[in-house]
Order: C-alpha cells, then structure tokens, then sequence
C-alpha cells in the first residue's frame, strides 16, 4: 500500500510509518494539478488542509482506499463523493482537543484579567492597577455550544474554577458529564456569561452567529471561538461590543485568515475590533502545541493501522 503526502507534517509520522512498513511518498510542496496526476497510483492520502478534496480530485483517485486529515476539520472534503467511492476518512480531534482547551481557557483568563492590556502598559511604563481590574472566572455560568472532543475537554478544565458549566450539543442526547448540565440552546441564552465555541463548519453553522443570534443573550457575555472563523459574522460582533450585548472576545480564528486579501469591508471590521481592549486575537493557533503536532500523527496512524487489520480479519 502507498501513501501520498501533500502537507507539511512533523517527522515523526515518518518513523511511524516506516516501522510498519508502510511505503509513502512525502511531497509538502506539491501543486493540486500534480495531485491530480498522480493520486491514482496511491492507495493512501494524508493531508492537513491546504487542498480541497473535491470531486474532480476524488474522480482521480481510483486507487485511493482511505483518506487521513492531520486534524478535525473536514469541510474542505466532499463527503458524499468520498461515501459514494467508499473511501475511509479518518481524523484526529482527539489528537489537538487538550491544546485547544488549554488555550481556550488561556484567551478567557487573559481577557477577563486584563493581562494583554497590561502587560503592553508596563512596558510603556505605565503602571495602572485600578484600570486593569479583573473579573473571576469562578461563579460565572458558562455554555459550551458543540461537546464533542473540542467541548469535552474545555468543560474538563473548567472544572476546577468554580463555574456552572451548561452543554448543549444539537446532535446528542444524554451527553453531559460529571460536572456539566445538559440544558436548550434557550437556557444559554438566558444565564451564560460565557460562551464558547467547538462546533464544525457546516451550511448549518456557516455565519451561524450573528446579530440575531447575539441579541439573544440575556447577559453580557464573553464569546470564545476556537473553531472555524466563518461561524461568526465579525461585523456582527463589533457591533454587539458597541451595544454592549458582547463584553468582549476572544479569538482564534477569523472569517477571513488570508490577512492580505481582506476586503475593503473585512478590513474596517478588523481594524475596529483590533483597536479594541475586549478583543483578544491568536492567529488559529489553539490546536498548535508541540505536543499536539505529534499526538495528531499517532492518533491517525492508530486508527489506519486499526481499520486495515480489521479489513484483513475479514
């Protein structure tokens, strides 16, 4: 069996697959036209996110037995036409869900205690302690909106502050944990102040989150997202900070993360919320730990190796 590598990945996939004897061929620079050309000879294709597996790609790969994405999200991935070739698709959320937790936990503690602020004033030298008060993250009711790998684990962490933690997954039943209270979208609504984010990007959730959805809130809230930029619609949000339906954010991703290509509208949102002291921006970096960057390729390479052992049982 031959793998085909189009991303850049850590070398300790490699070790991996060579000590089971698995042939790949690593290209991370290779071009989508030279995809096309080659993938038929591969039974294998393991990528991040640089290139959109659609069908004219798909109608190429007629070897192709399994996909593996470095990763969670897939909706760069024709689904149906990989369903329709019965191609295996495998991903790895469990490999990334502590660091996103982490860092999610991370943005909140730093925008709710003012330490960007902060830190960039005592740099300046100035020293303001009143201006830079804090609000605790203990006693605040916080929602988690999607509890799958991401969400579990964020309400993990959580734990030990002293929050009401209330899920809400639109696909699940009976999923809350020690800890969690399952609730409606409309208990949310009502008693968060503070939200956070892990669902896919989907039509469903596409500018899921906008002024409508925002105005629902009965609270100020401080919205977190750590998913897929497209779920927010930023002027939206910048609007929400201005009523103050929003207390302030923390963000991870970006409608549009090709920071050079923003449109003339993009651009003035961006530089509103940027200018703001209850935004806080990482650039999509909240599943990009060096720990993380390996436990994905053992995490996929696990579930391979599973999946073809359990084909030659049959």
């Amino acid at each position: 069996m031959k793998i085909l590598i189009v991303d850049e990945m850590h070398p300790s996939l490699f070790a991996m697959l060579e000590e089971r004897n698995w042939s790949y061929s690593y290209q991370p620079h290779i071009t989508r036209p030279e995809i096309i050309s080659q993938i038929a000879d591969y039974q294998g294709l393991i990528i991040r996110s640089k290139t959109p597996l659609d069908k004219i790609l798909l109608e190429a790969a007629t070897q192709l037995q399994y996909i593996g994405r470095a990763g969670a999200g897939i909706e760069k991935i024709d689904i149906a036409e990989t369903t329709r070739r019965n191609i295996q698709l495998f991903t790895a959320p469990e490999g990334n869900r502590d660091t996103v937790a982490e860092h999610a936990i991370a943005m909140l503690l730093c925008l709710l205690n003012k330490i960007h602020t902060a830190d960039r004033e005592v740099r300046q030298k100035i020293w303001l302690r009143e201006a830079n008060r804090g609000t605790e993250l203990k006693g605040k009711t916080v929602g988690i909106i999607g509890y799958g790998n991401m969400g579990k684990a964020f309400a993990q962490r959580l734990q030990g502050f002293g929050c009401q933690i209330l899920v809400f997954d639109k696909y699940k039943k009976n999923y809350a944990d020690s800890g969690t209270k399952e609730v409606t979208m409309e208990e949310i609504f009502g008693q968060a102040d503070v939200v956070s984010f892990h669902v896919p990007l989907t039509q469903e959730t596409k500018t899921m989150i906008d002024s409508t959805y925002l105005d629902r809130f009965e609270k100020s809230i401080y919205l977190i997202n750590t998913s897929r930029g497209e779920i927010l619609v930023l002027k939206d949000l910048q609007r929400a900070i201005d009523n103050r339906k929003v207390a302030g954010a923390c963000l991870d991703v970006l409608e549009n993360e090709k920071m050079s290509s923003l449109t003339i509208e993009q651009e003035a949102v961006f530089e509103g919320l940027a200018a703001s002291e209850k935004v806080l921006f990482t650039p999509h970096i909240a599943g990009w730990s060096h720990e993380s960057y390996i436990r994905i390729n053992e995490v996929l390479v696990d579930k391979i190796e599973k999946w073809l052992s359990s084909k030659s049982d049959m």
